[in-house]
């Protein structure tokens, strides 16, 4: 008899034969410039329940360009797994080809030829018309938005997120988690949460005080949707208060609390469950590792780590689906769920292109609705770019060069420091820098741009603090991002090497001299998580230095040498 893991692996297989992978006749009729938005969207409705997924959209309301990392290295168990795969060794696993939209939305090779040619991406009115049309297929399908929605733009700013609220509530979610929008302030969460007309969910968001679950976020929601009850679990990014201003939110705790997660999905299935979904801010190698200790969880919505797969992941008897970012993507989920069991599934990751995919009037409306205010100083040109700018890889993203050159340059420092953050749209060669453009690379609650001095040892600390975050073999120990971006210094990092034996060659590339540990040296940098830092905020630095270059032209950046992969 058919054990149901394998009967899961089965689906999976016959998921990507059908196109459900994504991929199928779309990717080669775009390739001849063929593609329409019924070709994309194309689906056979199947089972009895439908999730869709966005994640990570980080306040993108327009299309944009995107590019996706070419280097993300995995650790330990994960070396070599997705999502750690990337460019041609990507496309050759799925079967990507070459010059394919399929290459344009997924990988990184040759972006700004590709991007020419088949456009932006996003838009949350596109996205709005895909949701549009599996709800026509499925009326009562699920949608949940994984997080980091309210933040990272100059509209989402100045509106204290309001902006972003007022666009989602157009989409009519079912249930949210959470991350970045806690850098809102909790005050302001709390007005916010206390008017959605959806479920705010976080099984682990706890009273920093009582250490005991909040009534203001709710371990889980139940939902009746194709004769099946469905319990959806919410988990909120562990790591808030030691990645963002603890400050900021002091009256609550996080962590992964995989212990508590088991007590919930035990908890749903005791109360007649039939289907259980995580609707997770883990990151993907977190989600992976809490689906191999948790039991009965069916599903595991990903966000947080911005990773797109085309297929899901099967973690003993849980799939992960990645639903990418910034507004890229939809992840459609058809499910037959029999007997409360999860029988088999159907999955597409639909990328938005967003000149195929006719915009939604009434979500378009809404939109220019938040932007109307504020559009003369969106549009301002800055400069002009003669480099793609893009932020995504480990250690440097182009878009965080010009960061640290504007940081050195505007705050007469030795060393910049940006910190590795992955939202941020990418610009390519010719393209106009709008003010929106710094907005969406810089805009956060605590973007003061400091200046101070650090001994040589110090900053050899926090460089191997930081390595060991996205390093450590044990992905509990991972939050996620990429390593703090180092403008003005060298450095040597041998991945497969412990905490605090990871980093060496510390070099001043003004000089050529190495980095005496007990030298100070003038840094500037922005994002600390500190209270009370002082300076100019970092998008009216960054703005400076861009109108002073005219012409952004940058050099490629090899001022790090990676070993131990």
């Amino acid at each position: 008899m058919i054990s149901r893991r394998d009967f899961l692996q089965v689906s999976m297989a016959a998921s990507a034969l059908v196109g459900a992978s994504g991929f199928g006749n779309w990717a080669r009729l775009a390739a001849q410039q063929a593609l329409t938005q019924d070709q994309l969207l194309e689906f056979d409705t199947f089972g009895n329940v439908s999730l869709i997924h966005v994640t990570d959209i980080h306040a993108q309301l327009k299309p944009i360009y995107f590019r996706e990392p070419s280097i993300n290295i995995g650790v330990g168990g994960n070396k070599g797994q997705v999502p750690h795969v990337t460019g041609a060794d990507f496309r050759k696993l799925y079967g990507i080809d070459d010059g394919s939209p399929s290459h344009y939305a997924l990988s990184s090779g040759d972006f700004s030829s590709l991007a020419r040619a088949y456009g932006k991406v996003g838009g949350l009115d596109r996205v709005a018309t895909v949701i549009n049309a599996i709800r026509a297929a499925r009326p009562d399908a699920l949608l949940l938005d994984g997080g980091d929605t309210w933040h990272g733009s100059y509209t989402c700013y100045h509106t204290a997120g309001q902006d972003m609220v007022n666009v989602m509530n157009a989409l009519k979610p079912d249930a949210m988690t959470f991350h970045w929008e806690f850098t809102l302030g909790s005050e302001r969460v709390q007005e916010i949460v206390e008017g959605l007309p959806f479920a705010a969910l976080g099984q682990n968001i706890f009273d920093a005080e009582w250490d005991e679950p909040t009534e203001l976020f709710p371990p889980y929601k139940f939902f009746e949707r194709g004769g099946v009850k469905i319990a959806v679990i919410g988990q909120a990014f562990p790591y808030m208060p030691i990645a963002n201003p603890r400050w900021m939110f002091p009256e609550y705790s996080f962590g992964i609390r995989d212990e508590n997660m088991q007590a919930m999905v035990d908890e749903v299935r005791a109360a007649g469950a039939e289907l259980v979904v995580c609707l997770s801010h883990n990151g993907f190698d977190v989600d992976k590792q809490m689906a191999s200790k948790v039991t009965g969880i069916d599903v595991i919505l990903s966000g947080h780590t911005h990773d797109a797969l085309p297929e899901p992941v099967l973690v003993g008897e849980t799939i992960i689906i990645a639903s990418g970012s910034n507004g890229k993507f939809v992840s459609r989920v058809d499910l037959d769920v029999r007997d409360g069991r999860m029988m088999g599934f159907r999955h597409k990751l639909i990328p938005i292109f967003s000149d195929v995919i006719e915009p939604d009037k009434e979500v378009a409306a809404v939109i220019d609705e938040q932007r109307a205010p504020y559009e003369a100083e969106l549009s301002e040109v800055i400069g002009q770019t003669d480099t793609m700018l893009y932020r995504r890889g480990n250690f440097n993203g182009s878009w965080d060069d010009l960061i640290c050159d504007a940081l050195m340059s505007e705050r007469e420092a030795d060393i910049a420091m940006s910190p590795g953050v992955r939202w941020g749209p990418s610009l390519i060669p010719g393209d106009d820098i709008t003010r929106e453009d710094i907005w969406n690379v810089t805009s956060m609650t605590y973007g003061e741009a400091y200046r101070t001095e650090m001994t040589g040892e110090f900053i050899k600390v926090i460089l191997e603090d930081v390595a060991d975050n996205i390093f450590n073999p044990d992905p509990y120990y991972q939050q996620g991002g990429d390593m703090v971006r180092i403008g003005g210094m060298g450095y040597r990092i041998d991945v497969s090497k412990p905490q605090g034996e990871r980093i060496s060659d510390m070099t001043l590339l003004k000089t050529g001299e190495a980095i005496d540990p007990a030298k100070n040296y003038v840094v500037a940098g922005w994002a600390s998580v500190n209270e009370g830092t002082e300076g100019p905020q970092i998008w009216d630095v960054v703005e400076s230095h861009i109108r002073k270059l005219g012409t952004v032209n940058l050099q490629e950046n090899t001022s790090v040498t990676v070993t131990g992969l």
